[in-house]
């Protein structure tokens, strides 16, 4: 299996190089490079062209979302290899978080999250998923109530496709309800738990996790986990 490829931009030097070891300690992780700011890291990104780029929002030349569009901007759809950016920030405020998936972001992180939960924001960001820390998704969850569906509401929400209505998923999980399991580990997916946290959790191993979380997308009709997460909150399956 090729290796995931991951560029660091983080001004705050304890934060970068902690991200930094614990990352370069993966084996499936190749570590490409790392910026203390937004000029050497755009740099870094168009030389580099990781797999999975992580921007800190805050860095002092020029915000990671301004970094993060213009590089966005930048690069040819075409091309064979996308640079996938994962937003890590203290900021959970709702322009932040919209602003940053209007500019190109393709998953958010808060930076309180476990380690382990990283390595599976950047595997899943990888695979063409979002990862959205719980926090972001009942955000984006409200957006999606309130909004009125416009063009610009539309760009910054284009990571998390909600295709279904309430009644829609009512009828889906009367057709084919979620096991008492099941909802323990749906609320644990939407509290942000790795597999291998909910496994520990719950006292059983990461395979029948995995078990649980592929049977809960299928009920679902969910693509990844963060549309799941979204999906249950929407219903109310989960608080």
């Amino acid at each position: 299996m090729s290796k995931i490829r991951v560029a660091l931009i983080e001004d705050h030097d304890l934060t970068r190089v902690g991200i930094r070891t614990a990352l370069q300690q993966r084996s499936e992780i190749e570590f490409v490079g790392e910026a203390a700011n937004a000029t050497e890291g755009l740099n870094l990104l168009e030389t580099s062209r990781p797999d999975i780029g992580i921007v800190d929002i805050g860095l002092p030349d020029m915000d990671g979302i301004e970094l993060t569009k213009r590089f966005k901007d930048a690069q040819v759809p075409e091309e064979d290899s996308q640079t996938r950016i994962l937003v890590l920030t203290l900021q959970d405020n709702e322009d932040a978080v919209l602003a940053a998936f209007a500019a190109g972001a393709d998953s958010y992180c808060m930076k309180n999250i476990s380690f382990d939960n990283l390595l599976e924001a950047i595997q899943v960001t990888h695979e063409g998923n979002a990862w959205i820390d719980p926090a972001i998704a009942k955000i984006v969850l409200k957006k999606t109530k309130s909004a009125d569906r416009g063009a610009e509401t539309a760009a910054a929400l284009k990571t998390v496709t909600i295709n279904a209505t309430e009644s829609e998923y009512s009828k889906l999980i009367e057709a084919d309800p979620l096991t008492e399991r099941e909802l323990e580990v749906l609320q644990l997916i939407v509290e942000g738990c790795s597999n291998a946290a909910i496994a520990e959790r719950l006292y059983i191993t990461v395979g029948t996790v995995k078990t649980h979380v592929r049977n809960i997308l299928n009920k679902l009709c969910a693509d990844d986990r963060t549309q799941a997460a979204v999906r249950a909150l929407r219903s109310g399956l989960v608080g």
